[in-house]
């Protein structure tokens, strides 16, 4: 075994076997501790992948493929024709990398609070298992393995939502679950009839359509890309997103929107679009609508928000929008936008909910009307939240600006009335953005203190600033410096746009 398979393995055995050694750990605090290790020996695992074999683009007589950085292929099921086949390349290796920061600063997040509802030997050990489902899902090469770890999530994060969760968190774990349900049976049915039709399951061999009809291409794009726009969520299959958002526990909320959701958009590209790329050239002019929708109604719904966590949440179906619209252009400018957005939000959005449940950790609340005048009592606080609202709004310079512009310039390049219209739409879109966010910023930080917040000391604990420093600094490396998602990408970004176009 090569050492880029062993990292392969390691970054997927780290956190199961993690999972495993918390749970048998009788000491709750020494859990979480064996938790947060196993969750850092996993990124250093993850950030290793970049190195070794880069062999990006290799072209073949159906034309160029991507060929993994490393890549693990092993028989599973010899009668089904089914292998465990890992890998990696630089459309998934971000998001891995991001997978595996979040988890670590969430696990590490707990060593200092636990919300009420259990244990947090039992939280820890269900963050490591959702993180598990996920890396998987980014690492498989294999349809039916893609799907076995689509679906690991869904009961540890139901769990998370649960037990640890706000007031009404049975009701938003429920619609959380049968969201998911329906999107993964529709997975399930897309996944056979490719499979069925193709005689394989093996990604690499099916980008590009691997001889598959027309009809069968139509048939599969539909049905993938439904199960993924529940994940995502895509308006207007998100209405699960602001409960689930609002009533779990914070580090729920950062791992729900900072990766859980990137499952759905990465899906989108790498097994919708690579699959049935007749299927997506079909829908592209319905998905940029249905983009530029999401930008425009989660903008409008954002701004008669009234609770700090929903509109944070709604923001996400903005965003998604702006990562769909990228998707749907069909270009190496609007994959590129996806990909910088998908790392972006996760890393913005995954802050603003530890600075949301921090604001109401410390007053109590999260309703707006309740909520004034932050800076004054703690303007450390209100200085970290400016900075991460200003930073999901686009502001040039930040992590958040690229994936909105590209995906702007994307349409535009793409040209025509309809894609014209629907990138100063989605422009229009980008300002919307910035109106609901410095409402929010105008409403909690600015005024006289409210009660809530006047018992607010100016203090912030070391673990918070653990937690938030890495994001804080991230969005700005890669605001200043987006070849680090951009460079890794580019090549199999080329390779995908050779086999999608006609």
């Amino acid at each position: 075994m090569s050492v880029g398979q062993g990292l392969l393995v390691a970054v997927l055995a780290l956190p199961a076997l993690g999972a495993v050694a918390v749970a048998a750990t009788p000491r709750d605090r020494a859990a979480r501790l064996v938790g947060t290790v196993a969750a850092a020996l996993t990124l250093l695992a993850t950030a290793a992948l970049v190195f070794g074999r880069r062999d990006w683009l290799v072209w073949s007589d159906n034309g160029p493929a991507v060929r993994p950085w490393h890549q693990l292929d092993l028989p599973w099921v010899p009668g089904l024709e089914l292998r465990f086949h890992l890998g990696v390349d630089g459309i998934s290796w971000p998001l891995v990398v991001l997978t595996a920061l979040l988890t670590l600063l969430c696990c590490a997040y707990t060593m200092w609070r636990v919300p009420g509802g259990g244990s947090g030997r039992a939280l820890v050990a269900l963050l490591l298992v959702v993180e598990v489902g996920i890396l998987g899902t980014f690492l498989a090469l294999d349809l039916v393995l893609f799907f076995l770890f689509f679906e690991v999530v869904l009961l540890p994060m139901y769990a998370i939502i649960a037990g640890w969760g706000g007031a009404d968190r049975r009701r938003a774990a429920r619609k959380f679950a049968l969201y998911t349900l329906f999107g993964s049976v529709l997975l399930l049915v897309g996944v056979y009839v490719v499979v069925a039709a193709a005689g394989t399951a093996d990604l690499v061999t099916l980008t590009g359509g691997a001889g598959l009809s027309r009809g069968i291409q139509l048939a599969a794009f539909t049905l993938l890309a439904l199960a993924f726009a529940v994940k995502s969520p895509l308006w207007p299959l998100h209405s699960w997103l602001p409960d689930a958002h609002t009533q779990a526990p914070t580090v729920g909320s950062v791992v729900l929107a900072g990766v859980l959701l990137k499952m759905g958009t990465y899906g989108l590209i790498r097994v919708a679009v690579g699959v049935a790329p007749e299927g997506a050239r079909w829908a592209a002019p319905v998905l940029g609508v249905l983009a530029v929708a999401a930008i425009l109604i989660g903008s409008l719904v954002c701004l008669a928000q009234s609770d700090v966590k929903r509109l944070i949440a709604y923001s996400s179906v903005g965003h998604m929008g702006f990562v769909l619209l990228g998707v749907a252009t069909l270009t190496a400018t609007g994959i590129q936008a996806a990909l910088i957005g998908n790392v972006a939000h996760g890393v913005i959005t995954g802050l603003l909910f530890f600075l949301a449940g921090a604001v109401k950790d410390r007053t109590g609340t999260g309703a707006l009307a309740e909520l004034s005048g932050l800076r004054e009592t703690a303007p450390r606080l209100a200085g970290l939240l400016a900075f991460a609202a200003i930073a999901s709004l686009g502001l040039p310079g930040l992590a958040g600006f690229w994936g909105e512009a590209f995906a702007v310039v994307a349409a535009l390049q793409v040209g025509g009335p309809l894609w014209t219209t629907l990138g100063v739409l989605a422009a229009v879109g980008g300002a919307l953005t910035a109106a609901y966010f410095l409402r929010l910023l105008r409403q909690v930080t600015h005024n006289r203190p409210s009660p809530a917040v006047g018992q607010v000391g100016a203090g912030l604990a070391g673990a918070e600033l653990t937690a938030w420093v890495p994001l804080v600094l991230l969005a700005l490396a890669i605001g200043l410096a987006p070849t680090l998602v951009l460079g890794v990408a580019e090549a199999p970004v080329d390779a995908l746009i050779g086999v999608v176009k006609p």
